[in-house]
């Protein structure tokens, strides 16, 4: 395997992990949806158990969750299930997914008496949903948002960090800044956008 990249070789792991998970499911032709439901469901424990305090466990469940993230879309690929109101189900489970996980970790800090912890993990929350929000509106008035760095895979990634490396405050300090700065952008593109159409 001379000259092969680490990256390549991790490329190819994951993808023979994900056709383990995702042929059985989609030869059983499992409800795409359903998928979802059950990564909704997984993230609940996690918030459950940022709201214990159990960091290192919940990490470990949302990441088990991620994979629910991933095979649904695929699923509904390789069944033939992909519709618009399937992509939409998919997006508007994410969001509560996103808003659970931190709403555990906001019990977490509130518990604790930690105001200033309290506050940045709200602050996460906002805009973690700014974000998603702030992308949709645009693109309903332009053709496509995508600037700014902080999506739903990176804040999911970010949370996972945190949580496996005991480091959750710096995870939130950083997603509550990169966020918010990233709806922050939007906004500033949308704004030069919109101006050059009308100009147009």
């Amino acid at each position: 395997m001379a000259g092969t990249s680490i990256s390549g070789i991790l490329g190819v792991v994951g993808k023979a992990i994900l056709n383990a998970i995702v042929n059985p499911l989609s030869a059983l032709r499992v409800n795409p949806n359903i998928l979802t439901l059950i990564g909704l469901a997984i993230n609940i424990l996690a918030a459950i158990l940022f709201a214990k305090g159990m960091f290192t466990l919940a990490g470990l469940v949302v990441l088990f969750a991620s994979i629910f993230d991933m095979v649904d879309g695929e699923v509904a690929r390789r069944t033939g299930r992909v519709t618009k109101f399937g992509a939409f189900f998919d997006s508007v489970i994410d969001r509560y997914s996103d808003m659970v996980l931190l709403l555990g970790l906001v019990l977490w800090y509130a518990k604790l008496d930690r105001i200033l912890y309290t506050s940045v993990v709200v602050m996460s929350l906002i805009g973690s949903i700014m974000t998603s929000y702030t992308r949709a509106r645009a693109e309903s008035l332009i053709p496509t948002c995508k600037v700014g760095f902080l999506e739903r895979p990176e804040r999911i990634v970010l949370l996972i960090i945190g949580s496996l490396s005991n480091r959750m405050g710096a995870a939130m300090w950083a997603m509550a800044v990169l966020t918010n700065w990233t709806v922050v952008s939007r906004i500033c593109y949308t704004w030069q956008e919109t101006k050059r159409l009308e100009r147009a």
